[in-house]
């Protein structure tokens, strides 16, 4: 995945400045920072990235996820729409903070289709987590116009898209919030990371207050600080973020050259008569992560994925993933949890250990996601497509 190809003497720089200050904690200690505010730093220069007001770091795109949701006024027993075809991050979001899981039919796009959103509403939904899949966006436009209708929260996690758009705007800045993950397999990499954006006032002094214990951040005493809200302690670490931030500044040479790698092998593909590709409601925008074909049939899909994966060409067939599709959850439709959680107290309107998702099932079923890579030469891209004539020929 691209940051993890780009470790060099930038991240190492940012590094060693919170390493000189002996200063890892994100709030106070002014005296001996020398100025240095690395978390501060990357959330201004991603609030600027995507036009919005306001960004707050966590410590992970999972617990920015829980604060996306919980931010924005989302929590026990409200329902929320999420996918079935998703890291399973965003799922395990909604169940901890006591809400209520369920699941929409995706399409060709990956992501939640507008008739499988309209078929998964009910008088109690509250809100939608819509997961921007596999580095391009849904349609956009439909949903939003369904989430108007009905009065639901729109929710975006970007963690797969970061850099996408969507009509000139960037994805992320569609919904009451936006989630993002610098994870070590995602398109920027800090170890662990994650990030919410947002333009509402309100909806930020709750990002911020709640992610840290509930604290106002008024005043040079920590200690003596207000308590405005109940919280939790998500706050991202100086050293994390630091190595963000240096990954962060080479976000417009990665997307640059993911698109440029993937129309290489894109416009090579385009020769196999069998393949069809994902359906991208805006080209331009795609952040070009993963090229996304569909074969004739799952068995297919499943022996080209196999075949892929033999002769090197880093390709994941998600049907069998344990973590990326509802297919393979047994804990989830058996709800094995360590401890009672807000679904088996308020119930759910879907039983997850029956039901069923044929129009994912289809889409999945023969998907391959090819993973874009940052460092291929001319001779390596050309050795990829002498194998696709072997493997699709």
């Amino acid at each position: 995945m691209p940051g993890t190809e780009l470790f060099g003497a930038e991240e190492r720089k940012e590094v060693n400045d919170v390493m000189e200050t002996g200063v890892f904690f994100r709030y106070n200690h002014d005296n001996i920072r020398n100025g240095i505010w690395k978390a501060k730093t990357f959330e201004q220069e991603f609030a600027k990235f995507h036009g919005v007001k306001h960004c707050h770091m966590t410590t992970s795109g999972t617990t920015a996820d829980v604060l996306a949701l919980t931010a924005a006024g989302i929590g026990a027993g409200d329902e929320v729409i999420v996918p079935p075809f998703t890291f399973i991050a965003p799922v395990e979001a909604v169940i901890s903070i006591g809400a209520i899981p369920v699941f929409a039919e995706i399409d060709e796009t990956l992501c939640i289709s507008p008739e499988g959103f309209k078929a998964a509403i009910t008088p109690n939904t509250k809100a939608i987590v819509l997961v921007h899949m596999c580095g391009s966006m849904a349609k956009l436009d439909e949903i939003i116009a369904i989430c108007q209708e009905h009065n639901i929260v729109l929710i975006e996690d970007t963690a797969q898209a970061m850099g996408g758009s969507y009509k000139g705007k960037m994805l992320g800045t569609y919904g009451k919030t936006a989630c993002f993950s610098f994870d070590f397999f995602k398109i920027i990499t800090a170890g662990e990371g994650g990030a919410v954006i947002t333009n509402d006032d309100a909806v930020y002094e709750n990002c911020h207050t709640y992610s840290d214990h509930g604290h106002s951040h008024i005043g040079n005493n920590r200690g003596m600080e207000a308590h405005p809200v109940l919280g939790m302690n998500l706050r991202i670490s100086e050293l994390h973020a630091a190595v963000g931030l240096a990954q962060f500044r080479k976000i417009d040479y990665i997307l640059e050259t993911q698109r440029k790698n993937k129309k290489v092998l894109k416009d090579y593909m385009k020769k196999f008569s069998q393949i069809e590709f994902r359906n991208i409601p805006d080209e331009k925008g795609d952040s070009a992560t993963m090229l996304n074909i569909f074969l004739p049939t799952q068995t297919e899909a499943e022996k080209v994925a196999k075949e892929m994966a033999a002769a090197g060409i880093p390709a994941a067939y998600w049907f069998t993933n344990n973590y990326h599709y509802f297919r393979n959850w047994e804990h989830i439709k058996e709800m094995k949890t360590v401890a009672p959680v807000g679904v088996q107290k308020f119930g759910s309107p879907q039983n997850y250990a029956t039901i069923k998702f044929p129009k994912s099932d289809e889409v999945v079923g023969r998907l391959i996601s090819i993973i874009i890579q940052l460092k291929w030469t001319d001779d390596d891209m050309k050795k990829i497509c002498d194998s696709f004539d072997k493997i699709l020929g």
